[in-house]
């Protein structure tokens, strides 16, 4: 009889739903147990290369190789690990991303009214961040990859950070020089993601990786919540100009730190443990000497590419569409005035920065007790697409505002395991060229949200509420599907 395809990276048919949740159980009740001085996961590539390599004795774990040598990770470490610097200050400033991003959804209310925009006009204002936002997600890949991703992280920061200050300014010089300041912060905020992985991708460790990134990715929840809960305040009593000014100016001195702690590569740490480099570089990539050659026919002819590309997109149609729509559908279905609508769309954040460090922690863990990368990367976000698709299927049949926003809670927070599955798989198959791989998938991210928020407005013209969720729920279905059949674990390109 033929077998069914090996969808999942266990060398036999998919696991059905008990096996999946017995996987996790047993991975969360022996999380503490795992010894990182005598076990470390490394690819099966590696197992006929080196005669310390003891496979795992259950056939279906046949590709979960385990050393069993006297090799000692961080031998001799003790206290704060430099790398924790570095993703600690990737998380900051991802919340000051998004910190900057949002204020202007509170301060257009008191803007447009100053200025007299009429809707269209702010929707113009609006949309304008993302003008320059598309223009350097492939771009901030390639000067990551060629510069070093300290280089290219700092300058965005800086740039998006001068941006925002001078918003208030353009505003008063005009519409077009508005506009032109919105889409001149895009182009900075645009190299963030693709410079931080590959920062991730050089001082992360395989199997400290996703609940890294989900730290990391955290941070943009928190700077929602902070600037969605700051804005309103910041604006009755100082004025909206307030807001721009106070979170601009916050990049300044996270760039002062940046500048001082941050290193593209732990080879250029001077202070660094020999220890910690080398267990560092033990399991990650690290910068090649001389000018960095994209391999794009490489890139674009692998299907593992592909999937991660289609998948974004899928990821992205329903999870902008939840995030920018969200306390219109309050407001228009559950007949919430504005404020209570606000504080009820910060819940969802509040979910998701909660359930992707948990999620993190969960796939960490599985991937330390040799589980393979293929495995957790296609469970991670197998729950992160069937998960939302779920909640917003039982939408419409909410008649209340509790159950409706319990619905959104829950789509919003399976969503987030997504970042120990899609958004953690570029470092896996092309850590060389992480940024630039992250780039290609976050335009079509990108676009995703510009066109679902476009054919949401359509529909809501034409149709119902439930019309939109139902486009939604066929793109997380379809990217389930494209995502167990294509993406893999195991690094691809070299």
């Amino acid at each position: 009889m033929q077998q069914p395809p090996d969808l999942w990276g266990l060398g036999g048919p998919a696991p059905g739903f008990a096996d999946v949740i017995r996987g996790i159980a047993s991975s969360m009740s022996g999380a503490l147990l795992v010894n990182a001085n005598s076990a470390h996961f490394i690819s099966r590539r590696n197992v006929a290369k080196s005669p310390n390599l003891i496979p795992h004795s259950s056939s279906r774990l046949r590709h979960r190789p385990i050393i069993a040598s006297e090799e000692v990770l961080e031998e001799g470490v003790t206290g704060w690990r430099h790398r924790w610097t570095i993703v600690l200050l990737c998380f900051v400033a991802f919340m000051l991303c998004n910190m900057d991003r949002v204020n202007m959804s509170v301060a257009i209310l008191p803007m447009s009214q100053m200025y007299g925009w009429n809707s269209q006009t702010v929707g113009l204002v609006q949309s304008s961040f993302f003008w320059g936002y598309l223009l350097t997600q492939v771009a901030g890949g390639i000067w990551a990859d060629r510069f070093g991703g300290k280089m290219v992280l700092g300058f965005g920061v800086m740039w998006w950070s001068l941006a925002t200050a001078f918003t208030p300014i353009a505003a008063g010089m005009g519409l077009p020089v508005l506009l032109a300041a919105r889409a001149i912060m895009g182009i900075g905020e645009g190299v963030a993601m693709p410079a931080m992985n590959n920062m991730m991708s050089r001082w992360v460790p395989v199997k400290e990786r996703s609940r890294s990134l989900a730290l990391v990715y955290s941070g943009m929840f928190l700077g929602s919540i902070l600037g969605l809960s700051l804005s309103p305040h910041m604006i009755l009593d100082y004025g909206w100009q307030s807001v721009f000014y106070v979170f601009g100016s916050l990049g300044v001195f996270w760039y002062m730190a940046w500048q001082k702690f941050s290193h593209s590569t732990p080879a250029d740490d001077p202070d660094m443990s020999e220890g910690e480099r080398t267990y560092i570089s033990a399991s990650t990539i690290q910068k090649r000497p001389g000018p960095v050659e994209i391999p794009w026919k490489q890139l674009l002819s692998r299907k593992e590419v592909w999937a991660i590309i289609v998948c974004h997109f899928c990821h992205n149609w329903g999870t902008f569409i939840l995030l920018t729509w969200m306390p219109t559908y309050y407001s228009q279905v559950l007949g919430m005035d504005l404020m209570t609508s606000g504080i009820y769309s910060v819940l969802p954040w509040i979910t998701m920065a909660l359930t992707a460090n948990v999620g993190g922690w969960i796939a960490d863990t599985m991937v330390s007790k040799g589980h393979s990368i293929t495995f957790v990367r296609k469970m991670m976000q197998t729950i992160g697409f069937l998960g939302p698709a779920f909640f917003l299927s039982q939408l419409s049949s909410m008649t209340t505002p509790k159950g409706a926003v319990l619905c959104m809670m829950g789509a919003q927070g399976m969503d987030a395991f997504s970042q120990s599955g899609l958004y953690s798989n570029h470092q896996d198959i092309a850590p060389r060229y992480s940024g630039v791989l992250l780039g290609m998938s976050n335009t079509a991210g990108v676009l995703a949200g510009v066109l679902g928020s476009l054919a949401t407005g359509y529909i809501l013209q034409n149709g119902s509420w439930t019309q939109v969720w139902n486009v939604a729920i066929v793109l997380y279905l379809i990217g389930t599907v494209v995502w167990n059949l294509f993406s893999t674990g195991e690094r691809i390109i070299d």
